[in-house]
């Protein structure tokens, strides 16, 4: 059993996982304090409000946090369009790997969607061949 948990935590994905949440965190500690340090003032002196974190309302009694609410949704955007940039970065690095994959022998593997296009291309090539040779 203690083998086959060394196995279970040596693979990379596991490992890649742990790394992912553990950056995450630190990330997300260093979005809040951009917008909470940096972002929020600067809101502030366009709305005129010096801190935007105390910014509430109050209807019948129950108190509005309007700034935390901000504050998240400010965090979100941020968190979000980085997350949409690295995956952009991940999605562009596959796609040009992809492109030329090589066996061992050092052979290029065809990709199975341009072999398939060629054999329609093949194949069309062959009946117009035919349908030119049956006219004459």
């Amino acid at each position: 059993m203690l083998k086959e948990f060394q196995e279970f935590i040596s693979r990379g994905t596991v490992v890649d996982l742990a790394v992912g949440v553990i950056v995450g965190a630190a990330f997300n500690s260093l979005v809040s304090a951009i917008t909470t340090y940096l972002l929020n003032p600067l809101i502030g002196l366009i709305i005129g409000q010096i801190d935007l974190s105390d910014m509430k309302f109050q209807v019948l009694g129950a108190t509005f946090l309007i700034g935390d609410l901000i504050n998240a949704i400010i965090n979100f955007l941020i968190i979000m369009f980085v997350v949409f940039l690295i995956v952009k970065m991940m999605n562009r690095m596959r796609r040009d790997g992809s492109r030329s994959k090589f066996d061992q022998n050092g052979d290029e593997i065809p990709d199975p969607q341009t072999e398939y296009l060629q054999q329609i291309r093949d194949l069309l090539r062959y009946q117009q061949r035919n349908d030119h040779n049956r006219r004459y």
